[in-house]
């Protein structure tokens, strides 16, 4: 489904032009353009209109469930909250990260390169190559997978086997593509058999070679066009995710680091346990969506963005060496201290998936990998916190329970949830620089999506409800007329007609 265009006058006489839905992406949002008589853009906000409400679902659920149950949140990134949940509920039954058993550490890294590598490989080469390959303002029928795949058909099959791979990683281990098992409360449910571990093997080196050509590919479109490639969309911000200890690039577990928009420090490992004293959230009215901000910064100047860019930005170097001789290229790139180029995620992106991929081969090769400890035990705790990098960013998942390990507060940040305010400012960017003024059609409206696809958001993640959840139904008879409505307003007042 592609952009509808609605315009109609608001108070102000401003005219009112809605893309509704946002297409290529996960979930539900629409873009909405405010613009006076000569199509000057006066306002442009990015909205998300579903609601998903896990952080109430789960309430009231044994904890040893929620890392199935949060899976539900996505069909794209649930591998992501699987192994967040799992690393929350571990401190539930006291085992710490150090405390994990080795194999159960390894056989749960593996499981996430296999989800980065999927989720990354289906972002760039379903769902933004075809914006990269024919044109941001193409004809419509060309902007999905089928076309690539008739056009540059290599392209498109490696985008598919590469993602078909990252799939069997995911059910070697979880038993499933989408929506699996694996991970539990201390460690894992499953060692890996030396069967699986040969299948695997056998085309890991295809797979690291298609990996380095994806990066080769982005490395060609973006110095195809370099000033409109790196000024899209583009904003300088400051940038948050894990790192490890020692600089390196880190998806699994490490401390959580933010730099400036000129890399200056503004936390630096620190215990991701103690976000709450870094991180705050604000609610806006207009959206499903919080604003993320960092507390020392405030507000206004606190927001960041998170995911591929942000990490590969972040890290001092990346530990498998075609990924960090690929970082060195990106970073040389742009003259400055951090990549600020929006469409430049895209770049990064390809980069974790040769990082990926020759971590698969490098976990495949080690021998803890097959060991048989898979659980281990601890004393009894009431709050558990869990964060890893998913592949849209830095994702955290918070629970308490009480004396019977019922579920009794949860806490989401989703990746797409810290970039929310990046979207905004990327959207209200394009639509300054390349929209105002001008007649609007269809395929010059596709520059917003471009714009927001390349945060590679997962809208549907990342709701969340303040107070009285917004609600209206409808009655009607079977001639398809109204017959009554009952509206519940954000402020909880309930109003029939």
């Amino acid at each position: 489904m592609y952009q509808h265009l609605e315009t109609a006058q608001n108070p102000e006489n401003l005219k009112r032009i809605v893309v509704d839905p946002v297409s290529r992406v996960e979930g539900h949002g629409k873009v909405t353009l405010l613009l006076d008589e000569n199509n000057t853009v006066k306002q442009a906000r990015l909205h998300i209109v579903e609601f998903r409400g896990f952080e109430r679902f789960i309430q009231g659920r044994p904890y040893w469930e929620l890392p199935v149950m949060v899976q539900r949140l996505c069909g794209i990134c649930p591998v992501s909250h699987h192994l967040a949940a799992a690393k929350a509920i571990d401190q539930l039954v006291g085992v710490d990260p150090e405390n994990l058993p080795v194999t159960a550490d390894k056989l749960r890294r593996l499981l996430h390169f296999g989800q980065v590598l999927q989720s990354h490989a289906l972002h760039f080469f379903h769902l933004s190559s075809p914006d990269l390959l024919f044109g941001f303002e193409s004809e419509i029928n060309k902007r999905n997978i089928i076309a690539v795949l008739e056009q540059y058909p290599d392209i498109g099959l490696q985008g598919i086997k590469l993602r078909k791979y990252g799939q069997e990683v995911i059910r070697m281990i979880s038993g499933k593509r989408i929506h699996g098992s694996g991970a539990i409360a201390g460690g894992m449910n499953k060692a890996l058999t030396p069967s699986e571990r040969d299948y695997l093997l056998k085309d890991i080196d295809q797979i690291i070679t298609w990996s380095a050509d994806a990066v080769t590919l982005i490395k060609k479109v973006h110095g195809s066009n370099l000033p409109y490639y790196d000024d899209f969309a583009t904003i300088r911000t400051n940038y948050l995710g894990l790192i490890k200890a020692d600089g390196a690039l880190e998806l699994y577990h490490g401390g959580l680091r933010a730099k400036t928009r000129n890399g200056d420090s503004i936390i630096d490992h620190i215990d991701y346990c103690q976000y709450n004293a870094y991180i705050h959230e604000e609610v806006r009215s207009w959206t499903y969506m919080k604003f993320p901000y960092l507390l020392s910064l405030g507000k206004e100047h606190g927001w960041y963005r998170v995911g591929p860019l942000a990490r590969v930005n972040n890290c001092d170097f990346i530990g498998t060496p075609l990924a960090e001789a690929e970082r060195q290229t990106f970073k040389a790139h742009s003259g400055e201290a951090m990549v600020h180029s929006t469409l430049a995620f895209h770049w990064a992106r390809l980069i974790e998936v040769l990082h990926c991929a020759e971590s698969i081969k490098d976990l495949l090769h080690d021998p803890e990998v097959m060991g048989s400890n898979l659980v281990a035990q601890g004393e009894k705790r009431y709050e558990g916190i869990g964060v890893i990098e998913a592949p849209r960013g830095t994702l955290f998942h918070h629970y308490q329970v009480d004396d019977n390990n019922i579920v009794v507060k949860a806490n989401l940040i989703v990746s797409t949830t810290s970039n929310n305010m990046a979207m905004n400012e990327s959207v209200r960017q394009v639509a300054a620089e390349y929209l105002s003024g001008r007649e609007l059609t269809e395929p010059l409206l596709n520059n917003l999506e471009v714009a927001i696809r390349a945060y590679d958001p997962c809208l549907s993640c990342a709701t969340h409800a303040a107070g009285k959840m917004p609600l209206q139904v409808e009655l009607r008879g079977p001639d398809e007329a109204l017959i009554s409505t009952l509206s519940r307003h954000g402020n909880g007042v309930i109003e029939r007609s």
